[in-house]
């Protein structure tokens, strides 16, 4: 008899919540185990080769809990190590089970909504480092014109609640304004990072009518419910009873204070360590 488990999320912070918050809406009667390696956030900075290893224990962690299905809830973690945990280490150890990303399915999203085909990506960093939108978008939509750009203040801000401040709109205006200004064409902009849906709104009234802003959230929401729907295989290993459990590498109460603050909602948290 096959063991079921949770449907994991792992994300380097706290940013994933915001991916799990629309997971929950569109597929409520599933269970989910989150993971936030907060104790070794941000990733962005760190190297290739330090991401992938991290990344792999956190989902080995979810894996001895129970979950068959794990999801990158994070763009850096999707960007440098999804591919090498897909090709180099399910086949071998753990064929039975699945870990996904969001960069994919944001991809193709973009392409879909897109009248002038220019476009925007907003992200950390790490994210625009590796390239992994305009790799990803030159294999399905060549004809979109990518234009990315780095938002290294955006996730302070939201940390430490400072995104409705003067200070903080100061910041988020010049980072708009930069893309802009590199391709005026540009009519659809990806938030590409986890951390920023929190943001849309504010971005929403600083940027002009006519550019449209992408959250993740739904899209991989949407994404995960037809993967399930094609593969019922996967159902079959995933329990139904509508539950959340968060955890956390950082100190539990620290996290569940400003996980509770940044998603308006109570989340207690348990301490985890990952190895």
């Amino acid at each position: 008899m096959s063991v079921k488990g949770p449907i994991g999320v792992f994300d380097s912070g706290y940013g994933g919540l915001t991916v799990l918050k629309e997971i929950r809406e569109k597929l409520p009667e599933y269970d989910f185990l989150y993971l936030g390696d907060n104790a070794r956030a941000p990733y962005g900075s760190r190297s290739f080769d330090v991401i992938y290893d991290y990344t792999w224990q956190a989902v080995q962690a979810l894996f001895e809990k129970g979950c068959s299905l794990v999801i990158l809830a994070c763009n850096t973690a999707s960007a440098k190590a999804l591919r090498n945990i897909q090709r180099l280490k399910l086949p071998e150890l753990h064929p039975d089970k699945r870990v996904l990303g969001v960069i994919r399915p944001s991809t193709e999203e973009l392409d879909k909504h897109t009248k002038t085909k220019h476009v925007g990506v907003l992200a950390t960093e790490g994210t625009i480092r590796s390239n992994s939108y305009e790799i990803e978008l030159a294999k399905f939509a060549p004809d979109l014109v990518v234009n990315q750009h780095a938002c290294p203040m955006w996730v302070p801000l939201i940390e430490n609640n400072q995104f409705d401040t003067p200070g903080g709109i100061y910041f988020i205006q010049e980072d708009l304004v930069q893309i802009l200004d590199k391709d005026p064409k540009i009519d659809t902009i990806l938030l590409a990072c986890t951390h920023y849906p929190i943001l849309i709104e504010q971005v929403r009234k600083l940027l002009p009518p006519q550019v449209e802003v992408l959250a993740q959230g739904k899209i991989v929401a949407e994404s995960l419910a037809d993967y399930l729907d094609r593969h019922p295989e996967m159902v079959e290993k995933c329990t139904q009873n509508g539950t959340v459990t968060y955890l956390t590498t950082e100190n539990a109460r620290i996290f569940s204070e400003k996980a509770s603050s940044m998603m308006n909602d109570e989340i207690v948290a348990e301490h985890l360590t990952l190895h």
